[in-house]
């Protein structure tokens, strides 16, 4: 990904939105006794199409951006986030996407990550929080519905940074030495 100007302007509109999204209008779903959360999603999409380093500064903002906004631990969620970011965007660096059930897939896993990274990073800082079946059960649903919300919202941001994809611009064949 060519990261100008404009296209950061995309990116930080993407996160914002994400963000906003999950504050304002996901925080109050519930499939199954989970909470959907597009913001790793959002992550790993960013991090799928524009690699390591991309994927890693989108994580942190995100979740400086989501810690700000709940007032919640300032860094937990950057430090997750950025971790899921950053392990997208080397999939992405070593491995090529040529199906499109990958990201999809790749991000509920990703966010089952997360989920479970956000927990155990909350229980080193000593929040007192009981862990039972019941929230390993809320962490694998946030992931079956991260791989949901996935089908839609990984094509809607490659739409959106489309014209920074080096993978998709036109291939121009060189013409051969005597051919006209």
């Amino acid at each position: 990904m060519i990261v100008t100007r404009r296209i950061a302007l995309r990116i930080g509109l993407i996160i914002l939105a994400a963000v906003i999204l999950q504050v304002s209008f996901f925080s109050y779903l519930s499939f199954l006794g989970a909470t959907p959360n597009i913001v790793p999603v959002a992550v790993v999409s960013l991090g799928l199409l524009g690699g390591g380093v991309v994927g890693a500064v989108c994580g942190f903002a995100a979740g400086f951006l989501l810690d700000s906004l709940l007032l919640q631990t300032l860094g937990v969620s950057s430090l997750v986030l950025l971790s899921i970011g950053y392990l997208a965007g080397r999939y992405r660096e070593g491995v090529e996407i040529t199906s499109g059930l990958i990201p999809p897939l790749l991000a509920g896993g990703f966010t089952l990550l997360a989920a479970a990274g956000f927990a155990a990073v909350q229980l080193m800082l000593g929040v007192d929080a009981a862990v039972s079946v019941v929230f390993v059960r809320e962490i694998v649903v946030q992931g079956l519905l991260a791989v949901l919300l996935a089908m839609a919202i990984y094509p809607l941001v490659r739409r959106i940074l489309a014209p920074a994809l080096i993978d998709d611009a036109p291939s121009r064949r060189l013409l051969m030495p005597g051919r006209r």
